[in-house]
């Protein structure tokens, strides 16, 4: 399958990212416009071409981070939209651009996300602490019940895994095993991408005898946070027509870009849902895309911990409802597998400095549909999704297609 050039297509023209790392060097500013720069080089276009500029920096979102960045690369007088949206605030960027573009305000856009994180410790753990007030009973707030999950948990280990547990629970064949299955997978896949915070492959073995976060998940089927960026410029098809003849050849087709936030469940007073909002997401995007799960060549998704990318098979429609597990066992998210998922290494070994995560996975599949991953391509690529989620909540979908020939 490829996608033909319509004036009223979206396409990822250029795309670049930092290697996931700590930068105690460097600041914030420095990667994002890093990022923003090998964009703009990689699709032969110039800041003075971009129309919008859209910027998610979540724990800077206050910091006016997209003007800053004009300010190194170049301030043009352009709309700059900063946006935060939890682990979502990549994605959340690259629809503000896409929005703008679809709205006809403008032909090419700049999204970046960006992140420093440094040694934060634990997601969530200081964050939940700080919000804890608002979300504790009081007139002013109106909120009737605590969502700090039902085993009283502050941390995103925790709240994944009750997600995970509750996963198992109500299928046959998920276990402890099959989580760190997932980890071994992403680690084993890191190996072969130069741009992951870590490159390291570790055993079943070593992965579930790590020291144990929430069970399941053991500090190996954890993410790292960390520094990074990743940007991506996008442009419609009626000004990609325009362009040579070896730029439109590399350009991407975004297929379906899709924003959703949890609706009401019985359980999301006191358990994140993290499932409903992802199946909402994937099977909207899946509709406006033309497209099915069995049409992935690849998928990019959003493994915050190895409980996460287990239950996000079955949300995304990779497997039979309720075979997760069996999935896994059988190879089928490997590299060489039915549907290859986080070949990049995913959050667990690539990273997450949570505002590039959402750019970053609409990245890799890019590379991969451009036939430009190296070592760890996923041959004759043709379509795939990135899929980020944030407790917020927010989840972003994006379905990408090659260009034809």
């Amino acid at each position: 399958m490829a996608a033909r050039i319509s004036p009223d297509s979206v396409w990822v023209l250029g795309a670049h990212m930092t290697r996931f790392a700590r930068y105690p060097d460097r600041d914030l500013i420095d990667l994002a416009s890093e990022s923003a720069m090998g964009a703009l080089a990689d699709g032969e276009v110039a800041v003075g071409d971009i129309d919008v500029l859209a910027c998610g920096a979540l724990f800077q979102a206050s910091g006016a981070v997209g003007q800053r960045i004009q300010k190194q690369i170049g301030q043009t007088g352009v709309p700059v939209y900063n946006v935060a949206n939890a682990c979502a605030t990549g994605a959340t960027a690259i629809r503000t651009v896409i929005m703008a573009i679809k709205a006809g305000e403008a032909r090419m856009g700049l999204a970046v996300g960006a992140e420093q994180m440094g040694k934060m410790g634990l997601l969530g753990g200081g964050a939940a602490k700080k919000e804890k007030k608002v979300f504790e009973p009081s007139g002013r707030y109106g909120a009737v019940t605590g969502v700090d999950g039902r085993l009283g948990t502050e941390t995103m280990p925790g709240v994944f895994a009750q997600a995970g547990m509750a996963y198992a629970h109500d299928h046959d064949g998920v276990g402890f095993e099959q989580f760190a299955r997932v980890a071994y997978k992403n680690h084993l896949h890191s190996t072969l991408n130069p741009l992951a915070q870590y490159q390291k492959e570790f055993s079943l073995d070593e992965i579930m005898e790590s020291p144990m976060m929430s069970y399941p998940n053991t500090l190996l089927m954890c993410c790292p946070t960390g520094d990074g960026a990743a940007a991506v410029v996008l442009v419609s098809g009626e000004r990609l027509a325009s362009m040579p003849a070896h730029v439109r050849k590399r350009a991407v087709k975004v297929s379906a870009s899709v924003l959703t936030s949890d609706p009401f469940t019985e359980d999301c007073h006191v358990q994140p849902d993290v499932n409903t909002l992802t199946r909402n997401a994937a099977d909207q995007a899946y509709e406006a895309a033309g497209v099915g799960p069995d049409d992935l060549d690849l998928v990019e998704l959003h493994d915050c911990f190895a409980t996460a990318e287990l239950i996000h098979y079955d949300n995304l429609g990779l497997c039979e409802p309720g075979g997760a597990g069996e999935f896994i066992d059988s190879g089928g998210p490997f590299r060489d597998g039915a549907t290859p998922v986080n070949v990049s290494g995913g959050l667990i070994s690539k990273g997450h400095p949570i505002g590039a995560t959402g750019v970053a996975n609409v990245f890799e599949v890019t590379t991969h549909l451009r036939g430009e991953a190296g070592d760890r391509q996923v041959e004759g690529a043709s379509v795939g999704l990135a899929h980020v989620i944030g407790l917020a909540s927010a989840c972003g979908v994006h379905i990408l297609e090659k260009a034809a020939a």
